[in-house]
């Protein structure tokens, strides 16, 4: 079991545009950097819908979707998702959601569920690893969620997709981060039309 962190972004180093709202989760322009993955035949299955292209790209999205048992993410991510998540989320995990609020456990169609925690990023991490069954536990985000799990030394490895567009503008996932603990080494390097994929590995100790 691994804790990772993966991320879509765009080649200016943007994970979402400008404007980002509920009925605009990605930010303007995101459709530019998100397009590759919704023509995943991968991500297109986990929607329940048929179709998509098979290659590289779609086997990085699966290994994602296949590794991962269980999800950790900030109020704010859970907040724009929801509505368009649905009844039906596609993580078929259990997702523990960071918030200063307590609320009931939601649980939804197809072996999601959310997990309200209120004490804090180990406390969501320990839990999402007894969840995991002995697969990866996945920081989905958002930028401030990572950042904190970044900083304090508990991502195994980090995924970055880069595309090859320039949203000039927007969230990036790096900024005010600081110091990280740990030199990364690179894993693996998958280079495709349409994107760059690129896994990295905190080396620690």
């Amino acid at each position: 079991m691994i804790v990772t962190a993966d991320f879509v972004v765009s080649l200016d180093g943007y994970l979402a545009g400008p404007g980002i709202a509920p009925d605009n989760p990605g930010g303007d322009g995101a459709e530019a950097i998100f397009a590759w993955l919704h023509d995943c035949a991968s991500w297109r299955e986990r929607q329940g819908l048929e179709g998509g292209v098979e290659g590289p790209d779609s086997e990085i999205v699966r290994e994602w979707f296949d590794g991962t048992g269980a999800v950790v993410m900030g109020r704010t991510m859970y907040e724009l998702g929801a509505e368009f998540w649905g009844e039906d989320p596609p993580f078929r995990t259990p997702v523990f959601v960071l918030t200063n609020r307590p609320q009931e456990t939601l649980v939804k169609k197809g072996g999601t569920s959310f997990v309200f925690v209120t004490d804090g990023i180990h406390s969501a991490l320990d839990r999402a690893k007894a969840a995991a069954g002995g697969r990866d536990v996945d920081i989905a985000g958002g930028a401030d969620t990572v950042r904190q799990y970044l900083a304090a030394g508990l991502i195994d490895e980090l995924q970055l997709h880069v595309v090859p567009v320039l949203l000039g503008g927007g969230l990036r996932i790096f900024d005010g981060l600081g110091a990280v603990k740990g030199p990364l080494e690179k894993v693996r390097v998958v280079d495709t039309p349409l994107a760059t994929h690129v896994k990295y590995r905190f080396t620690k100790g």
